[in-house]
């Protein structure tokens, strides 16, 4: 299909013209189970009647002020946020990446400050942290490493998981360790509680900062508010994204107070904390908030990781990784985009984040129902 848009990724020519709960329709009406859900952003899934109600009532109140000046939605949205991450300040920003670059900002004035000019952060071999020339520069994908350059200094890479060759890797320039508790682009590799604790303490050892990057890992995608629960702790800087809006463009920098650092002119965004997407924000953590709701996501997953197994077991196929409603199946071969495309020609939305696996980030809310018709056709299609 030729259209005026950049090619900047193999598109087929569906058009979706609407979306429901868990199923997207095209404009012949073929509906498709949606196991992709924006790559984890839809987390209560296609036209959630809380959020479109949220945003239907806002639209007709106020859409934008500049960020110079405070608007409600921003300020119930700041208190929410704060509160339940245990983390002082929030800056509000429209995308993980923006997120990211703002913590990178933030870590960089900080040891200008206080840990002597300062400047690297530690980060993961494999690691994602957006598309901006910093964020690409402090990711770790694979090819990544000459695209654009030269691209900004002071990111050294280490092995993620391993707490030794972090440790070997501080020196006076160190900064900060910026982490994912669950590599997503790398296959859903789950860095596990004891890491989380021991990058906690070996970070307050040194005096430098834990930044956790928690685009896609954060907002009840692992079954906790925030995945650094599970390990018990609280870095001194977090980032949000993705599931935060619900779908619309929306992420967020927090920090502990004694770390945030910006003067005035230092940070801004001209679309940053508008009222419309803080509006929508609000209603994802209101149901998110919900009694009952984390442990839905929970048992899902459980039930997930079950039926992946089951599934794995009778076609020869490698572990079921993640946590919650991020899981990754091992193919054990490089056939995942060959199955991928498969099952969207079966009506099914699945990604392939390596080559070997397929990636499962459903709505929170999906049903039992819903994962038994995934595995059902993903079933056929790897048949």
């Amino acid at each position: 299909m030729h259209t005026s848009l950049m090619d900047i990724t193999a598109r087929p020519s569906i058009i979706f013209v609407h979306g429901e709960g868990a199923w997207l329709y095209d404009g012949a009406g073929r509906a498709y189970l949606d196991f992709i859900q924006g790559w984890a952003v839809n987390c209560l899934g296609h036209a959630a009647p809380p959020l479109v109600a949220a945003i239907t009532a806002q639209a007709g109140k106020l859409i934008n002020v500049s960020p110079a000046f405070y608007n409600q939605p921003m300020l119930d949205l700041a208190a929410a946020l704060t509160e339940g991450a245990g983390l002082e300040r929030i800056f509000f920003a429209n995308s993980g990446a923006e997120a990211n670059e703002g913590a990178i900002k933030l870590a960089r004035k900080w040891g200008q400050l206080h840990r002597h000019g300062a400047f690297e952060i530690i980060t993961m071999a494999h690691g994602f942290h957006g598309r901006t020339l910093a964020t690409m520069s402090a990711s770790g994908k694979d090819g990544w490493d000459q695209l654009f350059e030269p691209k900004v200094q002071g990111f050294p890479k280490v092995p993620f998981g391993d707490l030794a060759a972090t440790e070997a890797a501080i020196n006076p320039n160190t900064v900060a360790v910026m982490v994912e508790p669950v590599q997503g682009e790398a296959g859903v590799i789950d860095g596990g509680d004891a890491y989380m604790g021991g990058l906690r303490a070996l970070t307050e050892a040194h005096g430098i900062l834990l930044i956790a990057d928690e685009i896609q890992t954060g907002m009840g995608r692992t079954g906790k508010m925030f995945a650094c629960e599970h390990a018990a702790i609280t870095p001194d800087i977090m980032t949000l994204g993705k599931g935060m809006g619900g779908g619309v463009p929306l992420a967020a920098l927090l920090a502990r107070e004694d770390v945030c650092c910006f003067e005035h002119g230092d940070q801004g965004g001209t679309f940053n904390g508008n009222p419309l997407m803080t509006a929508a924000g609000l209603a994802v953590w209101n149901e998110l908030s919900r009694p009952g709701f984390l442990d839905h996501v929970m048992t899902a997953g459980d039930y997930l990781s079950q039926g992946l197994e089951t599934l794995s077991a009778r076609h020869g196929f490698g572990a079921v990784r993640g946590r919650g409603l991020l899981r990754a199946l091992d193919l054990k071969a490089d056939i995942a985009g060959t199955a991928a495309a498969a099952a969207l020609e079966a009506g099914l939305l699945l990604n392939a984040p390596r080559p070997d696996s397929l990636r499962f980030m459903p709505a929170l809310n999906v049903s039992h129902g819903e994962i038994d018709r995934m595995l059902d056709i993903l079933d056929g299609v790897v048949s």
